[in-house]
């Protein structure tokens, strides 16, 4: 299977913001839903987070995206909408020593994360597809198909709306991972 997955557009927060799973509007810029367009294989199927930023781009992109939940970005719990300089240091420390294994108050960590992306991508039975989704999706996905190392998952970097595209073999295991 041929993967491209896609980050969503910069979304309209301020910076120093907690934001997950909060609903933030993202501007699509006109150039940027053509460049897209153009380097995509035209009329694939779409899957996408069902939160707004993703969700509008989605629909430019096709016009009937999967929407599926499992998409969506980290539930951050009690730290969604808040500033990161107000989130208790001790709760930051712990995310610290286990960044793939805490979970903030109420929300989940970022295995959890990866547990549930990895079904959505499951889910997905056409051999060439496009998923619009988060940073934090894309990272845990890379993170177990290129099976890194926990403290490895935050070196990944992925710029709003940029296209990693990931070939799988039958087995699920990388034959291939281009980002552009």
């Amino acid at each position: 299977m041929r993967l491209h997955l896609i980050r969503h557009p910069k979304p309209q927060v301020e910076p120093g913001i907690c934001y997950g799973q909060r609903e933030i509007l993202a501007k699509i810029e006109m150039a940027d839903l053509a460049r897209l367009r153009t380097e995509l294989p035209p009329g694939l199927p779409v899957w996408s987070s069902p939160l707004l930023r993703c969700r509008h781009l989605a629909e430019q992109l096709h016009a009937q995206p999967i929407i599926d939940p499992r998409l969506a970005e980290l539930n951050f719990g009690d730290w969604e909408g808040r500033p990161w300089d107000e989130i208790p240091r001790h709760e930051l420390d712990a995310w610290a020593a286990d960044v793939v294994g805490y979970a903030p108050p109420g929300g989940e960590s970022p295995r959890q994360l990866q547990a549930r992306a990895l079904q959505a991508v499951a889910r997905i039975d056409t051999p060439e597809a496009v998923a619009v989704t988060h940073a934090g999706v894309i990272r845990a996905l890379l993170a177990h198909w290129l099976a890194l190392a926990d403290d490895a998952w935050l070196s990944i970097s992925t710029d709003f709306l940029s296209i990693t595209t990931v070939e799988l073999d039958a087995n699920g295991r990388v034959l291939r991972v281009t980002n552009r």
